[in-house]
């Protein structure tokens, strides 16, 4: 490659991860149903044309901005199970690193929720395509952990496809979690602390995987 030619493939991409900010810092501000292609343009300092030429269209960028949760979200997951601990001691990590990933980043929960929701498309570009990819790593990695777990006992061998596991721990997980974002005031109303109904469904999780006592 020249010299030119690799400015220019730098150039590209420079202009691109700007675009990408700027779409960012506006979901995180707004929300992504206020969010306008011309809004990302000027926030850019960018012509609207100019971002057409990175992104198709609106929904081309949220996978584009959806890429970069799922990668923060793989390896917020590696760092919880990094350390030493049994495989269900580690499902519980990656569970309560899920919470505190969407509270602290409530736009990339926002995107999760509606990437869970979205069928795939026929023909899906290549941002959604590379979002998928992405979010198929993080999946891995939570199979990665049962599978581990199951092998050390920890978890029970009964449990089935980890596959199908993993999957069943992410609706459990993000259900929990959207409780405690949207539901905090309702719950404390009640009398119910954020730490204490989270701490009872993690213990109702780990008691649901654990190996069954023979006698």
């Amino acid at each position: 490659m020249s010299y030119i030619s690799q400015r220019r493939g730098e150039e590209k991409e420079r202009r691109r991860a700007e675009i990408l900010d700027a779409a960012e810092a506006l979901y995180a501000k707004t929300g992504w149903e206020a969010v306008t292609v011309d809004q990302v343009a000027r926030s850019a300092r960018l012509s609207r044309g100019l971002v057409y030429v990175y992104f198709h269209d609106k929904e081309d960028l949220l996978f584009a901005i959806g890429e970069r949760a799922m990668q923060l979200l793989r390896d917020r997951f590696g760092a919880a199970v990094g350390g030493p601990g049994s495989g269900l001691e580690h499902v519980e990590a990656i569970g309560r690193a899920y919470t505190g990933y969407a509270l602290e980043f409530p736009h990339y929960f926002d995107f999760c929720s509606r990437f869970q929701s979205r069928s795939m498309g026929v023909e899906p570009g290549a941002n959604e395509s590379a979002c998928r990819v992405a979010g198929d790593q993080v999946i891995a990695r939570v199979v990665e952990v049962i599978e581990s777990g199951i092998r050390d006992g920890s978890i029970r061998a009964d449990v089935g496809d980890p596959l199908l596991l993993a999957f069943s721990l992410w609706a459990f997980t993000h259900g929990v979690t959207q409780l405690v974002i949207a539901k905090a005031a309702d719950l404390a109303r009640q009398g119910v602390a954020i730490s204490d109904f989270s701490d009872h469904s993690f213990r109702l999780l780990i008691s649901a995987l654990q190996p069954r006592r023979q006698g």
